[in-house]
C-alpha cells in the first residue's frame, strides 16, 4: 500500500510539531513537507506531491484561502483540509467554496485528524 503523503501548513511551529508527531506515527502517513505560509505552498507541492495539505486558515501573509484558491486551480491538484478554531465560521465556508476537501478543527482528537487525512485521500468529503 502505497503512504499518504501529507503537506503541512501552519505559522505556529507548536501545532505543525504536533500534526508532524501525530500523523507521522501513522503506517501509512508521510509528511512529505511543512510551510509557516501560504506563499510557501505552491512551490513546496510543486517539489513534494503531496495527495493531502493540510491547511491553517489564518495566516499572516498568504491566508489559507487564497492558497487553497491556487492550489486547487491546478492541473493534477492536492486534496486540501482547512484547519480552524471555529466551528461554524464564514472562512471554512469560503475555504469549501475555493475547493477544500474538507475541515477539522484544531483541537480534533489526534484519530479523528488521522481518519480525516485517509478519508480526504480515498475521495470523500470531511465536514
Amino acid at each position: 500500500m502505497t503512504a499518504i503523503r501529507v503537506l503541512l501548513v501552519d505559522d505556529d511551529p507548536l501545532v505543525r510539531a504536533g500534526l508532524s508527531f501525530m500523523l507521522g506515527g501513522a503506517d501509512d502517513i508521510d509528511i512529505v513537507g511543512e510551510a509557516a505560509d501560504g506563499g510557501e505552498v505552491g512551490a513546496l507541492v510543486d517539489r513534494t506531491r503531496p495527495d493531502v495539505v493540510l491547511m491553517d486558515i489564518r495566516m499572516p501573509t498568504v491566508d489559507g484561502l487564497a492558497a487553497t484558491e491556487a492550489l486547487r486551480g491546478r492541473e493534477k491538484a492536492p486534496q486540501v483540509i482547512v484547519l480552524t478554531t471555529f466551528h461554524a465560521d464564514e472562512q471554512v465556508l469560503r475555504a469549501l467554496r475555493a475547493g477544500a476537501a474538507g475541515f477539522v478543527l484544531k483541537d480534533t482528537p489526534p484519530a479523528e485528524i488521522v481518519a480525516a487525512v485517509r478519508r480526504v485521500a480515498a475521495g470523500d468529503p470531511v465536514l
